[in-house]
């Protein structure tokens, strides 16, 4: 009956997504923070486990300060980062707990951070229009996973310049069995996507070092462009590319003229790139037509 609905009625199945989506942006507030100090902790230990291996050395690290509490994407609860404040059910209702805190922590007045509640707009915002734009399909679900993903990644590259492994690698090569049934496109195009999109920016990578002896981004950012060629093929791989620049490039100069950003400190390239994919994800076929009619 309920999945009828959703196929039926595109406006409730939009409504419906929209919901969710505050909902799990709720959570990928909880992603984006924990899961950098999840690696982090675990990459200590093995630093720590090797050197004791293979020096014979008691290596006094700070990983014997960590915590021994559970620390992972459910346990502990949330709590307030200046009063360590338990955050109660009730305070921890997207959107709505903000606006009647009064964007405030109900125990210490600190101000509370406007990225939780703009993340979960995102989340519902950009799933509620992947739901309109595909309706109820395998290919509305897919994106709206895929969006999801993508504001993780963003978030978490910015915080850290860091895109993990653990969450680029299982969805690229789930974009690559969703179209072995043609989801978004055939699977060679999808196969040619995530190696051309690969070798693209690992090219330019290594070009760049070669001229300048810098690094002007990381690894991560080859695999995400892989990732996007995965799900979408590599027609759509060109305007990526340069929409992601642009993006770059308008928000990047925009940072330093207002003296949000210092010119000497790497700007992660990742969040355009995810900007870029999302935009081609909906729009990618009258892009690349609009592009077509220009230079005929």
């Amino acid at each position: 009956m309920l999945i009828e609905l959703l196929k039926q009625e595109l406006s409730f199945f939009v409504t419906t997504i929209f919901i969710l989506g505050l909902l799990v942006g709720s959570f990928l507030n909880v992603v984006i923070y924990r899961l950098p100090v999840i690696f982090k902790r675990q990459w200590r230990k093995d630093c720590g486990h090797y050197l004791e291996e293979n020096y014979k050395a008691k290596i006094q690290l700070d990983i014997n300060n960590e915590p021994s509490e559970p620390f992972n994407l459910v346990k502990p609860d949330s709590t307030c980062p200046h009063c360590g404040h338990k955050i109660r059910a009730w305070e921890n209702i997207p959107v709505i707990s903000y606006l009647f805190l009064k964007a405030k922590c109900s125990n210490c007045k600190v101000p509370i951070s406007f990225r939780y509640p703009f993340v979960e707009l995102l989340s519902a915002g950009l799933a509620a229009i992947c739901a309109w734009h595909f309706g109820f399909s395998l290919a509305g679900l897919s994106a709206i996973l895929l969006s999801w993903v993508l504001i993780s990644l963003s978030f978490i590259d910015y915080d850290t310049q860091y895109l993990p492994d653990q969450i680029t690698l299982p969805f690229l090569w789930l974009g690559l069995i969703l179209n072995l049934n043609n989801t978004f496109t055939d699977i060679n195009s999808a196969v040619i996507g995530t190696v051309a999109g690969y070798l693209v920016l690992w090219s330019v990578y290594h070009l760049f070092k070669l001229i300048t002896k810098k690094e002007g981004m990381g690894y991560g950012d080859f695999k995400l462009l892989a990732l996007l060629g995965a799900w979408m093929g590599w027609q759509y791989l060109p305007a990526i590319i340069i929409l992601s620049s642009l993006v770059g490039s308008v928000i990047g100069i925009t940072l330093i003229l207002i003296k949000k950003h210092q010119r000497d400190i790497p700007i992660p390239f990742g969040p355009y790139l995810a900007i870029a994919g999302w935009i081609v994800l909906i729009w990618g076929a009258m892009i690349n037509q609009s592009y077509l009619n220009w230079i005929s």
